[in-house]
C-alpha cells in the first residue's frame, strides 16, 4: 500500500512538472512576423502583424501595441515618431497569457534635401575657445566651451569678439552646451551626469540639475516653452526647464537609418538644427518626429580654417540670430565665426 502511494505521489510529480513544461514550451513557440524588411520599414507605410503560431494552439484572443499603445494589425504609422519601438504581441490561450516583443525601426519617407551655405560676414573668433555651444539672446551671442581646466561660459560681442563678461566652470568638469531662457543659461558638462543653471545677466550660478535616462551631456536649445538636449547618441530629449526631467525623446532618422553622434543643436524656424561630431555637415530635424529633412553642406567655411581638423578642431556651433533672420556657425579652436544664409546646393 506504502508502494502504491509513492508511485501514485511520483506520477502526480511527473504529470504536473510535465504540464508546466509543455505550457512554456507552448509560450516560447509564438513568435510574431510582420512586412518590416530587416526590421525597418518607412512611416509611409501600413505595418502588417501577424502571429506566428507553429504548433496549432488554440489562441482565445491575441492583441498587438507598439510602445505600450494598442495597434491594429494592418496599422499606419504617421502618427508615430521615427526610431526604435518594441512591438508586442500579447496571447492568451487555455487560461494562460504570454508576450512576445520585437523591435522595429520607423524610417523617414523622405530623403534629405541638400543644402550649402553662403557667407555673408566673417568676423573674429578666439581660436582659444573649444566652442561646444552657442546661442543668441537679446541680441548677446553666449558661447559655452570645453576641456577640464578650461571650460567657460561666455557673454561674446559677436562683431569684435570681445568678452563682454565670463565664468569659469568647476577644474572637474567639461563644458558643454547651453541654451538661454526666461533669463536663465541652461550649461551641460560631459561625462559628470550633472547641469547648472546661471544667471544670464551676470553669469553667477544659481543651481544644479542631474541626468535623467542620458548618459550623457552633448547640445542644448530651446522651443521658447521646452529644452532640447543631445547626449552623442541618435537621441534628443525633451526637458521641462522648471523641473529638468527628461520628459520625451525623439530619435533622428533618415530614409536609411538612425544619425548619431549629434552634438551642438540649435532652435529655429520650427526646426532642430544639430552638428554631427566630425562631420562637416548640419542635419535639420522635424522636432516632433525626428526625421532628418534636409543637410547643410559646411565644406565652404572649414576650408578656411588654418587649423581645421575633422576629429579635434570641427565644425561645432549654431546660433540663429532673429535680429538678422541669419545663422552663425563656428567651431573648435576656430579664429573665424560665419554669419551665413542657408541656400539651395
Amino acid at each position: 500500500m506504502k508502494a502504491f502511494k509513492y508511485l501514485t505521489i511520483i506520477f502526480l510529480a511527473i504529470t504536473l512538472f510535465s504540464c508546466g513544461d509543455n505550457i512554456e514550451a507552448q509560450k516560447k513557440s509564438f513568435s510574431v512576423t510582420t512586412n518590416a524588411k530587416n526590421g525597418t520599414i518607412s512611416i509611409d507605410k501600413t505595418l502588417e502583424v501577424s502571429l506566428k503560431n507553429p504548433k496549432n494552439i488554440q489562441v482565445s484572443s491575441v492583441s498587438y501595441q507598439l510602445d505600450g499603445k494598442t495597434i491594429e494589425d494592418k496599422q499606419t504609422l504617421s502618427d508615430f515618431k521615427l526610431g526604435e519601438h518594441t512591438l508586442k504581441a500579447i496571447i492568451n490561450f487555455d487560461g494562460e497569457t504570454t508576450e512576445v516583443n520585437q523591435t522595429i525601426a520607423l524610417l523617414s519617407d523622405v530623403a534629405p534635401k541638400f543644402l550649402t551655405v553662403e557667407i555673408i560676414n566673417t568676423f573674429p573668433h578666439d581660436n582659444t575657445s573649444f566652442t561646444q555651444g552657442l546661442e543668441f539672446n537679446n541680441g548677446v551671442l553666449f558661447e559655452s566651451t570645453g576641456q577640464r581646466g578650461e571650460s567657460k561660459i561666455r557673454k561674446i560681442d559677436y562683431k569684435t569678439g570681445d568678452v563682454i563678461t565670463e565664468t569659469a566652470i568647476p577644474d572637474a568638469f567639461f563644458g558643454e552646451g547651453i541654451t538661454v531662457l526666461n533669463n536663465t543659461v541652461y550649461h551641460l558638462t560631459w561625462q559628470g551626469r550633472k547641469g547648472f543653471t546661471y544667471d544670464a545677466t551676470t553669469l553667477e550660478k544659481k543651481s544644479s540639475f542631474n541626468y535623467g535616462q542620458s548618459q550623457e551631456g552633448w547640445g542644448f536649445a530651446n522651443d521658447g516653452t521646452k529644452l532640447y538636449k543631445s547626449d552623442g547618441t541618435s537621441l534628443i530629449w525633451s526637458l521641462n526647464p522648471d523641473t529638468l526631467i527628461e520628459e520625451d525623446h525623439i530619435q533622428v532618422c533618415t530614409t536609411k537609418g538612425k544619425i548619431g553622434r549629434l552634438n551642438e543643436i540649435e532652435f529655429a524656424n520650427n526646426k532642430l538644427y544639430a552638428n554631427i561630431w566630425e562631420k562637416n555637415g548640419i542635419a535639420i530635424i522635424n522636432p516632433k518626429n525626428g526625421a532628418v529633412e534636409a543637410v547643410i553642406d559646411c565644406t565652404i567655411l572649414t576650408k578656411q580654417i588654418p587649423n581645421f581638423s575633422i576629429n579635434e578642431n570641427c565644425l561645432n556651433g549654431i546660433a540663429y540670430n532673429p535680429e538678422t533672420q541669419t545663422f552663425f556657425l563656428t567651431g573648435k579652436r576656430w579664429d573665424k565665426l560665419f554669419e551665413v544664409k542657408i541656400v539651395e546646393n
